[in-house]
């Protein structure tokens, strides 16, 4: 769409958000709010965060114990493969990706920690599948505007925010147009 046309300055790297454009016809992505974990010229890496699926965890993994959260959808790339970001910083081998938020770790401390309630399991989200872009693939989808980059990423957001939510918040706190963005309607027929 010509009119929907502008530059965004931001560059995609880790931690930062991708936030679809209000038209992206890809239904993997419609209305989506991605976090990127990883970005190098190699490709990119992260997880749909405002998807949630049909399933408990207690229904994809018989391991879990007393843990009762929603599992989403974190992209169309291996979703046999279960994930998982967290506020916890004293998890073993979990990877930074922004301040207060993290991806993976021992999956066993996990569960022990949820158990004993030095974790809260509403600070962690298990995604089926990841998002991935082979190298050049998402300065391409940047290029034809299928993506705004945004930097308001908080643990507020990822695991305070109601999914539904997420993709018109993320939006608004950019301002000025995206802020118009936000509350385009999904069929621009109903405008």
């Amino acid at each position: 769409m010509e009119f929907f046309k502008y530059k965004n300055k931001l560059q995609p790297e880790r931690g930062r958000l991708l936030i679809s454009e209000p038209f992206l016809a890809d239904p993997n992505f419609e209305r989506t709010v991605v976090l990127l974990c990883e970005h190098n010229e190699e490709g990119s890496f992260g997880f749909v965060v405002n998807k949630p699926s049909l399933l408990k965890i207690g229904e994809v993994m018989d391991v879990i114990g007393s843990i009762d959260e929603r599992v989403f959808v974190g992209g169309p790339v291996q979703q046999d493969t279960l994930h998982f970001l967290h506020r916890n910083t004293n998890l073993d081998k979990a990877v930074k990706i922004r301040e207060e938020i993290f991806w993976g770790g021992d999956f066993e401390s996990l569960i022990a920690s949820i158990d004993t309630s030095e974790i809260k399991s509403s600070d962690v989200r298990f995604y089926l599948g990841y998002s991935g872009w082979s190298s050049g693939q998402l300065e391409s989808e940047l290029q034809e505007d299928s993506w705004i980059v945004c930097d308001y990423v908080t643990d507020d957001l990822l695991f305070d925010t109601e999914p539904t939510l997420m993709w018109k918040k993320a939006l608004d706190s950019m301002g000025g147009r995206f802020s118009v963005y936000a509350n385009y309607p999904t069929d621009p027929r109903l405008n």
